[in-house]
């Protein structure tokens, strides 16, 4: 008798990707343009070199990090293609229809700046993916990935609109925002049948090694992520200051993220898990902070941090929180994104008010706290009501013997059994 696997997909993946796809041809067909002229050459070549960069993250750098997992290869590498294609195009409109002074005033021209703007909606998107990555479907996915880029997308809008927000720092918020919005996702979801821990939740050494290829891949590129949206002709030297800074920061993280797995294991060895992700987290924290650090020891300093926190986090944080809570994250972003961010945010406040005097001081910190309050009430409230549509049977999850299994999604020839 052949096994059973999960309920078919090929009534429900194959008509909503179909719909989204027609909506999306029409939607760029009336509204879309290709930018026909940018300003000169060499910026354009600039910034199409920290596309290329961005673009080796979104697809590389996060795909590969997701195969981590012994059994769910396929679908880790695989529905981060699907989710960060679909999210980018969704993301284009979504930044044209409501951040119009991004653009012309007639429609969406597509340039440069607006592609990489739409990669890091999707990196917010992918972040939120993390959460429940092995417990959901492409479907699923597919529809927490709109949403999640929808809700990010619209609190850009509030802060900018509200509270005239800077562009870059609103759109930095996205660590925070996407790993909040995923565990919030996750909470909803819950399963009792992974508790404490799933039989196929584990790694072994070559899909650990393949991981640790897409560390590598955004631990390198991660300068150009924090980066590529400040105006080089306007800020040159907080552009250098940005890109030595994010280095400097990830540079300490490696060091300070094996020392503290080796320091924290009960066998006085290092888990690559942990350093897969700790390892970038300077370069999470630092990417809300950048624009109020202007010393390369205070770069070190927050990567230092940074890693501290992620490291004891997914010591320690990440089985309390399925045990306290019935929330269970299974890359750990809450501790590679959420924390890091969040730090990164106490670090820009801090840096802020020892430069400013104290009139000035007072008015950043409201400002500053709201724009945090904002941005983690839109991610609550959106993950939460996303998690309750996901829960839906109509979108057909996988049985909880099922979760983080290829099997259930892809075909293996080798496999097939005939009767």
């Amino acid at each position: 008798m052949a096994p059973q696997y999960a309920p078919s997909l090929r009534s429900r993946l194959p008509l909503v990707a179909f719909l989204l796809e027609t909506i999306f041809i029409l939607l760029f067909f009336f509204f879309v343009k290709i930018e026909q002229h940018e300003s000169d050459s060499k910026l354009f070549i600039r910034s199409y070199a920290e596309f290329q960069d961005i673009h080796v993250m979104i697809f590389m750098g996060f795909g590969f990090l997701a195969t981590f997992l012994v059994r769910y290869g396929f679908s880790g590498s695989g529905f981060n293609m699907l989710l960060a294609a679909m999210a980018i195009q969704w993301a284009v409109l979504m930044n044209g229809f409501l951040l119009p002074q991004r653009h012309h005033r007639r429609g969406i021209h597509i340039s440069m700046k607006s592609v990489i703007e739409a990669e890091l909606c999707a990196a917010s998107a992918l972040v939120a993916m993390g959460a429940v990555h092995g417990k959901t479907n492409p479907v699923q996915l597919l529809l927490m990935a709109l949403v999640e880029v929808t809700g990010f997308v619209i609190n850009q809008w509030i802060l900018r609109t509200l509270l005239s927000a800077d562009p870059l720092y609103s759109i930095m918020m996205l660590h925070i925002f996407g790993a909040l919005f995923g565990v919030m996702v996750s909470w909803v979801l819950h399963r009792e049948g992974i508790n404490p821990k799933h039989e196929k939740e584990k790694i072994d050494r070559s899909t650990g090694l393949f991981a640790m290829f897409g560390t590598l891949f955004l631990w390198m590129f991660w300068p150009s992520f924090n980066s590529a949206l400040v105006p080089q002709r306007l800020e040159k030297e907080l552009k250098l200051t940005v890109i030595y800074g994010t280095y400097l920061s990830l540079a300490v993280s490696v060091v300070m993220a094996m020392s503290v797995s080796m320091l924290t294991s009960s066998t006085g060895k290092m888990n690559m898990v942990h350093i897969q992700s700790s390892a970038l987290s300077g370069g999470v924290a630092i990417s809300v902070a950048m624009t109020a650090v202007h010393e390369p020891w205070i770069a070190m300093t927050i990567g230092f941090c940074a890693a501290l926190l992620s490291a004891l986090g997914f010591q320690y944080m990440k089985d309390h929180m399925l045990f306290a809570f019935e929330c269970h994250d299974t890359c750990g972003v809450l501790n590679m994104h959420a924390i890091p961010g969040i730090l990164g945010w106490f670090a820009h406040l801090f840096l802020r008010l020892a430069s400013s005097e104290s009139t000035i001081a007072v008015r950043f910190a409201v400002y500053h706290i709201c724009v945090f309050l904002i941005t983690v009430c839109m991610s609550l409230v959106m993950g939460t009501a996303t998690g309750l549509f996901l829960k839906w049977s109509f979108w057909r999850p996988q049985q909880d013997r099922k979760c983080f299994d290829d099997q259930a999604f892809w075909e293996f020839p080798n496999l097939v059994v005939r009767v």
